[in-house]
């Protein structure tokens, strides 16, 4: 949707419409002095002229709601047509089926239009029908898996009338299609909060389902970064999960140095610092060691990052000592 429609021979401008001869359009007010003068072409200033002469006069009638379709083709982000074809919709009592259908053609040329997303929105709250909400934006998400409009008009669908049944099995779709699919891992965790819920047993069912993913791939972030959501709701911890450390271990013994691997064992030696427990495995010390190794060989572009938690590690350590010293005096 652009200006393109200037090569349409059969296009008529507003000017030279009879049935619009009564209408005086309003050109645009820049001001005296405008800093930046946009080119727009003739057929723009046209259809915005009588836009602004509709839109003055408040006038509600059915050519100007053909006339805000038209502005929306020119420019599908403008929020005042959009607006003012809501109140033309609301006053005409226009059919709102056919105007999802509409809506549905402007969203597959603009899929990435927050208007036309709340445009949308906002006709399913009035019919209160969002029986194509999921088959909607998952086309949109079929063209583009990480679509944020989409995400949020499919998450306020779901959570609003309770859509929740096929939506774990719509986002194992395409994190089987994608396993780095961020915005898929995020719709798993809205799901399991906002419905699945966090019991022990889905916990550890979340937990084993991630691992699986993580052993596909072991630099991915996603799932690292999932993992750590989940392991929040555990009442044990990140570093008190035999499974997950375990599992860590066994990648590192493995000669695997992700550097997301590396980290979460660093959260896990910090945690058991600050927990006050001793281990010989998880404890300041390697948890410094792995700070220096990212940040000298496997992560040198964050090695600020890496030195500066190395410090604060180091910092949290004396004041535990300092702590415990002082409570044996």
């Amino acid at each position: 949707m652009s200006e393109s429609g200037d090569s349409d021979v059969s296009w008529v401008f507003y000017k030279d419409r009879p049935d619009w001869s009564d209408v005086t359009p309003v050109s645009e007010d820049d001001g005296p002095t405008p800093v930046v003068v946009i080119a727009h072409s003739e057929k723009f200033e046209d259809v915005y002229d009588y836009f602004r002469a509709v839109l003055k006069a408040n006038e509600l009638s059915e050519r100007a709601l053909q006339l805000t379709k038209d502005a929306v083709e020119l420019n599908p982000a403008n929020y005042t047509v959009w607006q003012y074809r809501r109140d033309l919709l609301q006053a005409l009592g226009t059919d709102l089926k056919s105007e999802l259908e509409y809506v549905e053609s402007v969203i597959k040329q603009s899929p990435k239009n927050y208007q036309v997303w709340h445009h949308r929105r906002v006709l399913i709250e009035w019919l209160q029908d969002p029986s194509l909400e999921l088959e909607v934006t998952g086309d949109a998400l079929q063209q583009d898996p990480k679509n944020y409009h989409a995400w949020q008009h499919r998450q306020w669908a779901i959570k609003t009338f309770g859509l929740f049944d096929k939506e774990m099995d719509f986002v194992d779709h395409l994190i089987n299609e994608d396993v780095r699919n961020n915005s898929a891992w995020n719709q798993r965790y809205f799901v399991m909060n906002n419905h699945n819920g966090w019991s022990d047993f889905n916990v550890q069912k979340e937990i084993c389902y991630t691992l699986e993913k993580i052993k596909f791939v072991k630099n991915n972030e996603s799932a690292w970064n999932y993992l750590r959501g989940v392991l929040l709701h555990d009442k044990r911890g990140i570093s008190g999960n035999a499974v997950v450390t375990s599992f860590c271990e066994d990648l590192y013994k493995n000669r695997c140095r992700s550097t997301y691997l590396l980290a979460f064992i660093i959260d896990i030696c910090e945690e058991n610092l600050r927990k006050g427990e001793s281990s010989c495995l998880y404890n300041s010390e390697r948890a410094i060691e792995l700070c220096q190794a990212l940040a000298t060989k496997y992560d040198k572009v964050r090695s600020k990052y890496w030195d500066y938690l190395s410090e604060k590690i180091k910092i949290l350590q004396n004041n535990i000592k300092n702590d415990q010293e002082n409570n044996i005096v």
